[in-house]
């Protein structure tokens, strides 16, 4: 079975989308197998070919955010990355319960995109770094009353401030000098103590955590 990741490409500015095109291809470990430039479009390409991933444009013909909805229902197995110049943290959120498993800005490096798209592949959830703080920073912010974040130990915000900035449990494992299966048990003891099934729903107590305020 082949290791190469394919990927749907579906952003309405040909220029765009071309240099994005060019960057992964250049690359042995991506095959673009489909382009296209409207949310019809991403639904079609992905019902016919099945990709490994979306990568899709936030604000495009048809709306990506009602895009990455019927993908998603349609064709469960592909993930799904928004490549966006939009740096709000409504956004964000809004993404990740459509759910998308990736937010990029469209000022990332080729490297940086290729890394991205690689670690959505392997299973992992990726936010802007800086807008993932921002959002941790939130649920950190004091409260009236308990919070859940006052429930984690300081390993375990470690961990939890790694995710937030996009880091992968392995790279996690690498900055704590942890091994890569106690992350993983660090982890699970987070999203119990928060009350959440996966890192996308950590990202989203920040919303609830907001709305508290």
């Amino acid at each position: 079975m082949s290791d190469t990741i394919r990927l749907v490409l579906v952003d309405d500015h040909p220029l765009f989308r071309e240099g994005v095109a060019a960057t992964l291809g250049a690359d042995p470990r991506f095959e673009v197998v489909g382009e296209g430039a409207s949310a019809q479009e991403a639904l079609s390409l992905c019902r016919v070919l099945l990709p490994d991933l979306l990568l899709l444009d936030l604000h495009l013909p048809g709306g990506g955010l009602n895009a990455a909805r019927q993908v998603t229902a349609a064709c469960p197995v592909t993930r799904i990355v928004m490549l966006t110049v939009s740096e709000d943290e409504a956004d964000v959120l809004a993404t990740l319960k459509a759910g998308a498993r990736g937010f990029v800005l469209k000022g990332v490096s080729g490297r940086e995109l290729r890394s991205i798209i690689a670690s959505v592949a392997a299973g992992e959830v990726y936010v802007t770094p800086g807008l993932a703080a921002s959002m941790l920073h939130d649920m950190s912010s004091p409260r009236p009353g308990p919070h859940p974040l006052d429930e984690l130990t300081p390993r375990e915000r470690q961990i939890l401030e790694g995710v937030a900035a996009g880091r992968s449990n392995k790279e996690i494992a690498r900055t704590l000098d942890l091994t890569e299966k106690t992350v993983k048990h660090y982890m699970t003891n987070v999203l119990q103590k928060l009350q959440v099934r996966n890192r996308v729903e950590a990202a989203l107590l920040a919303q609830r955590a907001q709305e508290r305020g």
